[in-house]
């Protein structure tokens, strides 16, 4: 049998030496920045930001009107996550969830105990939405290069709407002037606790973008809108529905499986 020799063979093993050098780079690169191997057909984000309640029904305009509240102090640290199942390359349903929860102390503006000490009150509002919503890309997520390997776009902006359930609780504890008891001496001051808590329909609309930072990583920005209101119970029944609209903007960190 022929045999090969010792020159041709280093020459073949230095041809295959060459190849598998150029060809591990490649294959390397293929998985890191740049490439997926199939497009993604899910995604995560975590994210917080800053949520700005509307405020707008009787229950925060009494607070307004009466206590050292101002209608920023409803505003509240957001935090939240969305689950994204790919529907196709400008489309995605979105479940998700969101939390926020303001905190303020206040005293009446123009009242003081008989001892001449602020009649002091603690306000707390809490919102949590479950909702459901339709994302629209506007442009391409990004693009197949052959048949295994995928390219995201550098960025990705996208409308969407959407709805779901909103639990909230509005909680308020302290002292208050009883203005019923007023007289030419004045007013008796008592304490007391008052609470509107409950589940209710939510809508919302939302705009933002994804910003790749490799394949699997990008940076989501987005605001979203939300409208909902409530009957309060029975500790406000002088009261109308309380309002819970508002606006969100987020700042988070999605991952594409």
């Amino acid at each position: 049998m022929p045999t090969q020799s010792e020159p041709a063979l280093r020459r073949r093993l230095a041809a295959a030496a060459v190849f598998t050098a150029l060809l591990v780079p490649s294959l390397a690169a293929a998985q890191g920045p740049g490439f997926l191997f199939k497009r993604p057909v899910a995604s995560l984000t975590l994210r917080a930001g800053y949520s700005v309640p509307r405020a707008s029904s009787d229950v925060f305009d009494e607070d307004l009107r009466l206590l050292t509240l101002d209608r920023s102090d409803y505003n509240a640290f957001a935090v939240g996550g969305d689950l994204a199942i790919r529907l196709s390359d400008r489309f995605d349903a979105v479940f998700g969830l969101a939390y926020s929860r303001a905190e303020a102390r206040s005293e009446f503006a123009d009242w003081d105990a008989v001892d001449g000490l602020p009649i002091e009150q603690e306000t707390q509002f809490t919102r949590l939405p479950l909702t459901g919503s339709l994302k629209a890309y506007l442009l391409s997520t990004g693009r197949s290069i052959g048949r295994f390997a995928w390219v995201p776009a550098r960025w990705s902006p996208y409308v969407g709407a959407g709805g779901g359930m909103m639990w909230y609780r509005y909680y308020q504890a302290g002292e208050y002037v009883d203005f019923g008891s007023c007289d030419d001496e004045g007013c008796d001051i008592i304490a007391g606790t008052s609470e509107s808590t409950g589940w209710t329909p939510t809508a919302h609309v939302m705009a933002g973008a994804d910003f790749s930072l490799s394949p699997r990583l990008a940076l989501n920005v987005e605001g979203r809108y939300g409208w909902a209101s409530d009957e309060m119970s029975s500790d406000f029944v002088d009261f109308d529905k309380i309002d819970l609209a508002g606006l969100q903007a987020t700042v988070g960190f999605s991952v594409r499986f």
